[in-house]
């Protein structure tokens, strides 16, 4: 459970929802995307989670696997492979980011040691200073997944996501001592229900509930094939989809009152036309400001804060890597430190390209895998669950871990979701993002 838990958590829980949760109406946001987790990314994560246990394999395998025709063996072999190429492109762009991550942390130790040069340069926008911490990040990532499940992954999983917990429950009671916390609690806690059926609001809600949770590229069907089938899968599921949630709800309870107490202190986080200032900007600008307020102790807060960073973004990384070296290992015999240092450095070397044409290419990255392949690949994985596997099969899978499926309240609703609700509102999410 920590395993998938921490590919679910990432990044876009711990600053991506705080982030559109202050552009949205703040509370109203919370209060959609509460709904939307369960009645979306749920159901979705069930039917990645499913397959993958029932396949005991990769993406690719799992879907062509459970095809009922040549057309949709191809289909499922191509979802497949898109899943494993879009994985790969999201951790080459993902690991420049957590690279400065652990530069920002490392800065607020060299502050706290008198040595204001290296600062200066870890804190520094530069070539330089971004190539040696995207190496670092993509060698902790080798260096996890080279041990295997349970002796990599599931260990360190263990270790990493407890600890960011407290990390973020620690910051949360100091940032709410702080001057200007309570206007930002207010923000986040009580809302505006005018704001509730705005269409873009609720729009951005699917789409956060939905990304957030790894869904599409096949992080989750690769954890379900690792699944016993002792397991209660439903009860698995619902704990990721929980912890998931819990992390991001955690998160706008320090980042929404951070704000306001920057405010408070005279720091912009509206541009001029009363727009919140880009998402980069409130981490890398408006927080170490608010930190650097905060006189010697900011230096504490703002070290274990970029740690809480660094720690998410590991555990949403080791779960894309996985991706690929899952399929190398099954599909080709690969060895798994061969198949993880071969993977994990043509990704490395993706990276590189994307640093050093960081204007044209990292943004363009990221909109072709989280804006429009990610979408893509959930609607195709929805419609394997829903319409292509015969649900015979289905029940027969979740009957393994929970005898009583087939009587529960998850087996009366979940087939209708994953066939037709689920389907819509992802295609929404799609069409919404072309615009």
């Amino acid at each position: 459970m920590f395993a998938a838990a921490g590919s679910a958590v990432g990044l876009g829980n711990i600053w991506g929802f705080p982030t559109q949760a202050a552009s949205n109406g703040g509370a109203a946001f919370l209060l959609v995307y509460l709904v939307l987790a369960f009645c979306l990314a749920f159901p979705a994560l069930m039917a990645e989670l499913i397959i993958g246990r029932h396949a005991k394999a990769n993406a690719v395998t799992a879907l062509s696997g459970i095809a009922n025709g040549d057309a949709t063996r191809r289909l499922g072999s191509l979802t497949g492979y898109l899943g494993l190429v879009t994985a790969s492109l999201i951790l080459s762009f993902y690991a420049i980011v957590a690279g400065w991550m652990l530069a920002y942390a490392l800065a607020a130790l060299a502050d706290m040691a008198g040595s204001y040069e290296l600062s200066a340069w870890l804190s520094g926008f530069t070539v330089s200073r971004n190539l040696v911490f995207t190496g670092i990040f993509m060698f902790l990532t080798v260096a996890i997944i080279c041990g295997g499940v349970r002796d990599g992954i599931e260990k360190w999983c263990t270790r990493l996501m407890p600890s960011l917990i407290v990390i973020l429950v620690l910051l949360i009671a100091y940032v709410l001592t702080l001057d200007g916390a309570g206007e930002g609690v207010r923000a986040y806690l009580l809302p505006d229900f005018s704001r509730v059926t705005d269409p873009d609001l609720i729009l951005g809600a699917m789409g956060q509930a939905f990304f957030s949770m790894s869904l599409g590229v096949g992080t989750m069907l690769i954890y379900g094939s690792y699944l016993s089938d002792r397991e209660n899968i439903v009860a698995l599921g619902r704990s990721v989809t929980l912890f998931d949630i819990g992390i991001a709800v955690l998160a706008g309870m320090l980042i929404i009152p951070a704000m306001y107490v920057a405010e408070h202190s005279g720091v912009q986080i509206y541009d001029a036309a009363g727009k919140l200032i880009a998402e980069d900007t409130l981490i890398f600008t408006v927080l170490p400001a608010l930190f650097d307020s905060m006189g010697a102790a900011g230096l504490f807060i703002a070290f274990a804060f970029f740690v809480l960073m660094l720690v998410a973004a590991l555990t949403s990384s080791i779960s894309m890597l996985e991706v690929p070296v899952a399929y190398a290992v099954e599909n080709h015999d690969m060895g798994r430190k061969r198949a993880t240092f071969i993977i994990g450095g043509a990704i490395s070397l993706v990276s590189v390209l994307l640093i050093f044409n960081f204007g044209t290419l990292f943004g363009l990255t990221i909109a072709i895998t989280t804006r429009y392949s990610q979408p893509m690949l959930g609607l195709l994985m929805c419609v394997f669950a829903g319409w292509v596997w015969h649900r015979n099969s289905l029940i027969a899978e979740i009957r393994k871990g929970m005898a009583e499926a087939d009587r529960s309240l998850f087996w009366k609703i979940w087939p209708g979701y994953v066939r037709f609700v689920c389907p819509a509102l992802i295609l929404a999410i799609f069409i919404q993002q072309l615009r």
